[in-house]
């Protein structure tokens, strides 16, 4: 396969019209930075606000434009918008209902009740963080895992565009999905477990310089244009924080819940919160927290040392009224094993360790099973508030 010219798929653009209709989107300076891996291309086109809707053909003409370019087996191709100085509309934020006492509020368009889903996937599960450092992708990888391990058919969708980390932690950092068709991907399998990760379509030291609205495209397409068969239930890993992405996955997919995962003390509890009270107000079942880094045992003295502190997640979980899933030891065998490849409940599934995420996914399976008992929750609420 001939290696794809980085200038010859720009050169190519300039034969796309912008959206004035005289001028070609590279002159008019509305490419992002293109990526290139293997065969696939990657790049936005900044387009302005009020006009996206309508400039679907521009899209269209870029993609075929450089699938044309000799090596291009795939192209990524989105229209992003800056949002205007004060125009809040284009990106809605749920706020908390008000108080009894207060005045009522003014309630924007319902978002449509029936979200789209995955083809061929029954249940998904966020795997979510206030803040980045707390183990979050680790959780995710070995939650995955530890559920194929339970019986189930399981996936793992890495949504951390940022910072993917899932073609480390599985090992399949040199390996590429293959492409189906023009616009479909399969996706890899590591260990029984279907997996799909930004990371596998570019280098893992090009930095991610996307605007939201391109962040929410790639996710789109990595959830809805990937052949991901038939699955019981797939993982997803989230980015850290409450951003754009977040509030995306959580709006517009039909999340059966979420999880959250931090370390024992104070400020990694605050910034849990912050995430777990995003999913609440937008009907997402949280289905429990996850204490990581709990204690560490030495493995010369069999000490325990709180590290952390120790149970602020236990007891965050009793205070806010949702399911504590277990304490996941600080260990060098956890760590060593994520960074080989091949993390734990896959490395030594007999081991304490292994069991303590087979026993927090069993949990988290009965949380989905709970809430499909209880008939589910209804549709997001977007509240503007006066």
């Amino acid at each position: 396969m001939p290696e794809i010219d980085k200038d010859q798929v720009i050169e190519r653009l300039r034969s796309v019209a912008g959206p004035d209709g005289s001028s070609d989107v590279v002159s008019l300076g509305l490419i992002s930075d293109v990526l290139i891996s293997g065969g696939k291309v990657m790049f936005s086109i900044t387009v302005p606000a009020e006009r996206a809707a309508s400039l679907e053909t521009l899209r269209a003409a870029a993609e075929a434009a450089v699938r044309s370019v000799p090596g291009v087996e795939g192209a990524m191709v989105v229209l992003t918008a800056e949002k205007k100085a004060g125009d809040t509309a284009s990106s809605p934020v749920p706020q908390a209902p008000p108080s009894r006492s207060g005045s009522a509020p003014r309630q924007a368009a319902s978002p449509p009740r029936g979200k789209a889903g995955i083809p061929g996937v029954d249940a998904i599960i966020a795997v979510a963080s206030g803040k980045g450092g707390v183990g979050k992708s680790t959780t995710a990888v070995n939650l995955a895992l530890a559920l194929a391990a339970n019986g189930l058919k399981a996936g793992l969708l890495d949504a951390d565009i940022y910072g993917p980390s899932l073609p480390r932690l599985l090992g399949l950092r040199d390996q590429k999905p293959e492409i189906i068709g023009d616009r479909t991907l399969r996706p890899l399998t590591a260990r029984g477990v279907e997996v799909m990760s930004i990371g596998f379509l570019v280098e893992e030291d090009t930095p991610m310089i996307w605007r939201g609205p391109m962040v929410i495209s790639a996710l789109n397409q990595m959830m809805r244009e990937v052949r991901w068969g038939s699955l019981d239930v797939m993982v997803v890993d989230m980015p850290p924080g409450t951003g754009d992405a977040q509030l995306t996955m959580a709006q517009q997919v039909p999340l059966a819940g979420a999880v959250i995962v931090s370390t024992p003390q104070d400020l990694a509890l605050i910034d849990a919160r912050k995430g777990l009270a995003m999913f609440q107000r937008v009907d997402v079942p949280v289905l429990g927290i996850v204490e990581n880094m709990s204690y560490f045992l030495c493995p010369h003295c069999g000490e325990r040392t709180e590290v952390f502190a120790h149970g602020g997640a236990r007891d965050e979980a009793e205070r806010l009224g949702v399911p504590f899933l277990g304490e996941v030891p600080l260990d060098l065998q956890i760590r060593q094993t994520s960074d080989a490849g091949t993390p734990i409940v896959a490395a030594d599934p007999t081991s304490p360790f292994a069991k303590v995420y087979r026993d927090i996914a069993t949990r988290v399976w009965e949380g989905v099973e709970h809430e499909r008992a209880e008939g589910g929750r209804p549709p997001p609420r977007i509240v503007i508030e006066e």
